[in-house]
């Protein structure tokens, strides 16, 4: 498990605060409380995420001075724990929140707003020396992973007649990561299910090595760890049977992922916020300026971003209040965000849960009842309606 990494960032926005304090208003996200001397933002979850992270992080202290915010990295399991310990603002996820995750936030009191920030496309790769592979099926790698596959199928001629009669060395994400979550969901057929005698890592660096330095090796972890080395490893094309989404095995790259025929590994990544967090204008400062910064810097950290539409949705939901999930029941395996997003938008009412503060909470995308009208700044953003320092407005 990599060890947690502190990354200074800044808020100069605090110094933009009207002299008069704002008035509170019904339903949405409250107007940003001031906080003393901008108290740590606390971000937690996935490995996979985790780039992205950073990237903002980086960006974001370029635009902004005197702001801390910790970015740890203990899974997407262990980064939802802490949020619904209320340990942290906000946890990056490799797949959405599960049912049982979302009762022990409500238990322990607390909400949470679902923010998609991008995709990916869990990628398989083996050695370059592995020169017996250049595709595989879906229901192959089934016969890898499922848990009857343990003590049955050792050796890479148990899969296929004609591959070597030579060990199988299987690398993989651990049980408490979301990549895992999904990778068995979109392979097996049910979430957390495989066979358990594999090398497992929540450190995706960790399999990256184990997989190149293994010509017998076989392993998956997100698109960026395959796209930053690749002069270590041998991607491999999957064929998921299904002629509609693209014949024939499919190379995982930003164009097949993001037209849905890299098929079924193709997800989206969130951030999710606990509502609480959502009333610190340093927090909302940190969303907005993702929303609206966030295609490059996500492009630039290996993954795959979102339409501008779908940002300019997500920002939205952020400024709506939103909560709860729109992925209930788990994994949508081949749904994508943008579909999500908009049938959430045009429902009436909205689907999610606003957080309620008093009185009758909004409709997505709607502005909260008593709040600015349309068009006006975001909850967490500088007054005068200009966005967040550092970040554009949507076009």
């Amino acid at each position: 498990m990599r060890l947690a990494l502190l990354v200074s960032l800044s808020l100069a926005a605090c110094s933009e605060r009207p002299a008069e304090a704002p008035r509170p208003v019904e339903g949405g996200n409250q107007p940003p409380k001031p906080s003393a001397a901008g108290a740590p933002i606390a971000i937690d979850g996935s490995s996979t995420v985790y780039p992205i992270m950073e990237a903002v992080a980086e960006e974001f202290q370029k635009a902004n001075e005197n702001q801390k915010v910790t970015i740890g990295v203990s899974g997407t399991g262990g980064g939802f724990k802490k949020l619904c310990a209320g340990e942290i603002a906000m946890a990056g996820a490799s797949r959405p929140i599960k049912a049982s995750e979302v009762e022990a936030c409500k238990a322990a009191g607390i909400e949470f707003i679902e923010l998609p920030v991008a995709y990916d496309g869990l990628t398989v790769a083996v050695s370059p020396k592995a020169t017996w592979i250049d595709a595989i099926t879906l229901a192959e790698l089934k016969t890898m992973w499922e848990p009857e596959a343990q003590g049955k199928v050792k050796k890479w001629s148990d899969v296929r007649k004609g591959w070597p009669d030579a060990p199988l060395n299987l690398f993989g994400a651990g049980v408490d990561s979301g990549t895992y979550d999904y990778f068995t969901q979109a392979v097996v057929g049910k979430e957390h299910s495989s066979r358990g005698d594999y090398t497992s890592s929540e450190d995706d660096n960790v399999l990256v090595q184990g997989v190149s330095n293994d010509v017998n090796a076989l392993g998956f972890f997100g698109y960026a760890y395959y796209d930053q080395n690749r002069d270590k490893l041998k991607v491999v094309p999957v064929d998921d049977g299904v002629a509609d989404n693209g014949a024939g095995p499919i190379t995982p790259s930003p164009e097949t992922v993001r037209d849905g025929t890299y098929q079924p590994l193709s997800r989206p990544l969130f951030l999710y916020v606990a509502k609480s967090a959502a009333a610190r204008q340093e927090v909302g400062s940190f969303i907005h300026f993702f929303m609206r910064s966030g295609a490059s810097l996500v492009k630039e950290a290996g993954y795959i971003p979102l339409p501008d539409e779908a940002y300019a949705m997500t920002e939205k939901r952020y400024d709506a209040g939103i909560t709860g999930s729109m992925f209930e029941g788990g994994s949508k395996v081949g749904m994508t965000v943008e579909k999500l997003l908009a049938a959430e938008h045009a429902a009436e009412p909205a689907v999610g849960t606003p957080a309620p503060v008093a009185g009758e909470a909004p409709a997505a995308g709607a502005p909260p009842a008593g709040g600015p009208p349309a068009g006006a700044p975001p909850a967490g953003g500088p007054p005068g309606g200009a966005p967040p320092a550092g970040a554009p407005a949507h076009p």
